[in-house]
């Protein structure tokens, strides 16, 4: 077998990785420009609701409100492109595996977005208004008058709802990575210590320095970890309820 026999698969695998991630791009920016045109009424709503209201805002800079709006278009774009670029990954692994864990890991695609929005409402109704009460307090116990810019509340929201949102995807992620046989529910057992010492080191990174934020947040990482867990070992069983049926039918056909 010459060595063009053997570079034309990876090449066609290379071609066809590039073509769907130009996909997720393509979608990404036709939904950040959808964005745009919603990122008014989605201004509007944040402004006027929880912690935006105990602020006067500022815009120091001629940029900060085109910097909103393109923030806000942005976390629309990767709400939209994130379920399709997950498609697009299965699309690209799937001719390895079988019908049964084709079809089993397509159904995971449609609750990336479901996913998306639960840490997204998390972040911002939860982790969010105790990082502004915290941050506030500091201020004030110091004497100094509060005068922030918009862009940089709008900054220090973002930067805490996009990595919680993100998050979120980890039993999802988990799930599929499950049934492609990548992981396996023993590994994560496994890694469970280095799993928590990482899930509790983010969420440290991401609230304010004291112990009930990071209490509160630390907690519900750690239980997504374990639902991870817990739905890797329902897929794992599937699995190999499935290989035993294959192997017995192969046993009557032989017979």
């Amino acid at each position: 077998m010459t060595p063009s026999e053997h570079e034309m698969p990876l090449m066609e695998h290379l071609g066809e990785l590039r073509r769907r991630i130009i996909y997720v791009l393509i979608v990404f920016v036709l939904a950040l420009a959808g964005g745009l045109f919603a990122a008014g009424s989605v201004y509007d709503w944040l402004i006027r609701s929880g912690s935006a209201q105990a602020f006067q805002l500022n815009a120091f800079s001629f940029w900060d409100g085109i910097g909103i709006y393109m923030k806000i278009a942005m976390i629309i774009g990767i709400a939209v492109a994130l379920p399709f670029a997950c498609y697009q990954l299965w699309k690209f692994v799937s001719p390895g595996l079988r019908p049964q864990e084709r079809s089993a890991t397509l159904r995971y695609v449609p609750y990336v977005l479901l996913l998306f929005i639960i840490g997204v409402a998390f972040a911002y109704f939860i982790i969010f208004p105790m990082a502004i009460q915290f941050t506030s307090s500091v201020t004030k116990s110091m004497g100094l008058q509060e005068t922030y810019g918009i862009a940089q509340y709008f900054t220090f929201m973002f930067n805490i709802v996009l990595p919680v949102a993100l998050l979120f995807e980890l039993p999802l992620l988990i799930m599929f990575l499950t049934g492609i046989h990548v992981l396996t529910p023993m590994r994560l057992r496994k890694w469970r210590k280095i799993s928590y010492f990482l899930l509790v080191f983010v969420a440290v990174v991401i609230t304010p320095p004291d112990f009930i934020s990071d209490f509160l947040v630390a907690i519900p990482l750690l239980v997504l970890y374990e639902v991870s867990v817990y739905l890797s070992s329902v897929v794992y069983r599937r699995q190999l309820r499935a290989q035993e049926e294959r192997e017995a039918q192969l046993r009557v056909a032989s017979e």
